[in-house]
């Protein structure tokens, strides 16, 4: 064992980063001790950053394949009671980014292929990356209005939610067979559904719980077009009386809108509101995207298609 400062433990070498009076305690303080024994040292070659023969816990993933380099993930805060697995990241924030990545495949050649998403808050930190899972030939043939399965993972690489939307009609001629969402949290468990709510003229939802009885409402303009501002789905109470959030589609540049469907969402929602229905709002914001978002340019001609 090196020698060591007096009252530092700091080895011969080395000065200390603080004078020895910041290390003083009460009547009787010898100091910090020194390294203890018991551990054996690593054997020469050992990778692993702790002791010879015990398990490293797992760490965090900073960087998800397809995220976007150096982005840094939000810390996770304690769960609260009766949190499904992975939502408490939602417990401690009122509002959400949604960016979704360009690729640029689909850009050159036109060839749809699957949605990459990054889910932020307001800081900018990484709460979640959500990747849509569906084959070639549904993508390409049925379009926007493709049946889907998306799965959003955390930082530990872990599938947290997976949001499951059918084949539904398109057209508000149809409104026995109108668009919808399920919410699964964790995967397998429903906690909620999102439920087109036929209307001749806006767009129109009602957020359900895992029992489907209602919740909340989602109304949007009578005209869905990004041109040059952004488009607001207000989240209201059940009467509609009340506005408690949005969902926000970004206006991005007349670059991108015109020819890539990479959009940007923004979701508010109130501080305390269930987690679960928190996670019931990203899955409408994905629902949004799809059915008025996700063509490339011409935006003001889908305005009625839903």
């Amino acid at each position: 064992m090196n020698d060591s400062h007096p009252e530092t433990n700091m080895p011969i070498g080395y000065p200390p980063q603080y004078p020895p009076t910041a290390f003083q305690g009460p009547p009787g303080y010898a100091g910090y001790p020194g390294p203890q024994v018991g551990y054996p040292p690593p054997p020469a070659g050992h990778p692993g950053p702790g002791p010879a023969g015990f398990p490293v816990p797992n760490q965090p993933v900073y960087n998800q394949p397809g995220g976007a380099a150096g982005v840094p993930w939000m810390p996770a805060p304690p769960t609260p009671l009766n949190c499904p697995p992975g939502l408490e990241y939602l417990s401690q924030i009122d509002q959400i980014l949604i960016h979704q990545q360009i690729e640029l495949l689909e850009v050159l050649t036109g060839f749809e292929t699957n949605n990459k998403y990054e889910i932020k808050n307001s800081f900018g930190q990484r709460v979640y990356f959500a990747v849509e899972d569906t084959d070639c030939c549904t993508r390409n043939c049925c379009g926007p209005s493709r049946p889907f399965t998306l799965r959003i993972i955390d930082n530990m690489g872990q599938e947290v939610m997976t949001l499951e939307r059918p084949l539904r009609c398109s057209s508000c001629c149809y409104p026995c067979c109108l668009q919808e969402i399920e919410i699964q949290a964790p995967p397998g468990v429903p906690v909620g559904y999102v439920i087109q709510t036929w209307h001749p003229c806006l767009p129109k939802f009602t957020i359900q719980n895992e029992k489907r009885e209602d919740v909340l409402k989602i109304s949007g303009p009578c005209v869905v077009c990004s041109c040059c501002g952004d488009v607001d789905f207000e989240i209201k109470s059940l009467d509609e009386q009340n506005v408690v959030g949005k969902i926000s589609k970004h206006w991005t540049g007349i670059l991108r809108e015109a020819f890539t469907d990479a959009d940007n969402f923004g979701i508010q929602f109130p501080l305390d509101l269930d987690v679960k229905m928190k996670a019931v709002m990203i899955g409408a914001c994905f629902l949004i995207d799809f059915m008025f978002f996700e063509s490339s340019g011409n935006q003001e001609q889908r305005s009625g298609v839903w």
